[in-house]
């Protein structure tokens, strides 16, 4: 079943998109302690109006254990939803004049983790929470769903362009080189 998430998921749905998002949670952490990065990423999973926030976020469940997640936004909120962040990380994680480029813009709904639980991969979680993405960016209006996918990353890759996805672009984003994939909502 997939669901919105809530802020008392932090402890499974955390974990999640700190794995998803690899060595940029650390980057944003500013530290490689494991402790450190869960408790930035849980301080904003259970706080509103951040793009890793709870609001943001729907969940995989079967028998009650939170298997997968998806978070995604407006891509034209994305400076709006960063800001308090990248606050946070100066006044917390000695990151000064941090600005990460925009890996997403105005007239995109942008997914920007999904993660599945490492023991409950390639049971099709990954592809039912891309389409809730898909779904949840069409109720909302949007046309247009984008995401970020490393360019090493090649069963990640195989599975957004199954999904529909295709390679619109390539992207620098905090020193890492990413396609800039889109699915287009006929």
């Amino acid at each position: 079943m997939i669901r919105s998430a809530k802020p008392s998921d932090s402890q499974f749905a955390v974990p999640l998109i700190i794995q998803a998002m690899g060595e940029l949670a650390a980057k944003f952490a500013n530290s490689n302690d494991p402790t450190i990065i869960f408790n930035l990423f849980e301080h904003f999973f259970k706080q509103k109006e951040n793009q890793y926030s709870y609001q943001n976020t729907l969940v995989f469940t079967a028998d009650k254990e939170i298997l997968g997640t998806i978070n995604a936004y407006d891509g034209g909120m994305l400076l709006s939803l960063r800001n308090n962040f990248i606050d946070y990380l100066s006044d917390h994680h000695p990151l000064k004049n941090f600005y990460p480029e925009p890996e997403t813009q105005q007239g995109e709904f942008y997914l920007d983790t999904i993660s599945v639980h490492p023991k409950a991969q390639g049971k099709g979680i990954g592809k039912a929470l891309i389409k809730a993405g898909i779904n949840w960016g069409e109720q909302l209006g949007h046309r247009n769903i984008g995401l970020l996918v490393d360019q090493n990353n090649k069963r990640a890759l195989k599975l957004y362009e199954k999904s529909g996805f295709i390679i619109k672009n390539e992207k620098t984003f905090t020193g890492g080189e990413y396609y800039h994939m889109v699915y287009t909502i006929i």
